[in-house]
């Protein structure tokens, strides 16, 4: 059974004519692509993305990443990528979920981990950077406070 993620974005991609083979089919390899989209996404409105996270001092090399093709995305087609955390504290782990945008209908399921290296030392961190950790909690903070501020 998959978590449930703490903080969620979406994201919708019109599949380009370039990432398809002669049949209008995606190729596999461009699923990658439209999970780095999601999670881009999801890293902005955390409020701490790839170049604050350089700036911060370190690097986030994917490290483990798992797809589950179920039905295949073709030309035109417009996809809705869900990106969710799932942990923080020690790493980044991700859910993400390709669906088609108009019927909801699942494509893909996927998730990616991450972990911090220093990229001073080369050091791979056994913990996320505060820095990060911070960002989390302080957007989590935020989405509790929409959720009261909206809750009927």
């Amino acid at each position: 059974m998959r978590a449930n993620g703490v903080f969620r974005v979406s994201t919708d991609i019109v599949v380009p004519f370039f990432d398809v083979d002669s049949l209008d089919v995606v190729w596999h390899g461009h699923y990658v692509k439209y999970l780095e989209i999601a999670r881009c996404a999801l890293l902005d409105a955390i409020g701490h993305n790839y170049t604050q996270m350089k700036q911060a001092g370190y690097a986030w090399p994917v490290i483990d990443l798992k797809l589950r093709y179920v039905r295949a995305a073709r030309f035109g087609q417009r996809l809705r990528v869900h990106a969710e955390l799932i942990e923080w504290q020690n790493r980044l782990k991700l859910h993400y979920l390709i669906c088609d945008a108009e019927s909801g209908e699942r494509l893909t399921r996927a998730s990616t981990e991450q972990v911090a290296v220093d990229l001073a030392s080369g050091d791979m961190q056994l913990v996320s950077p505060s820095v990060f950790t911070d960002a989390v909690e302080r957007a989590l903070s935020r989405a509790d406070a929409l959720t009261t501020a909206f809750a009927p």
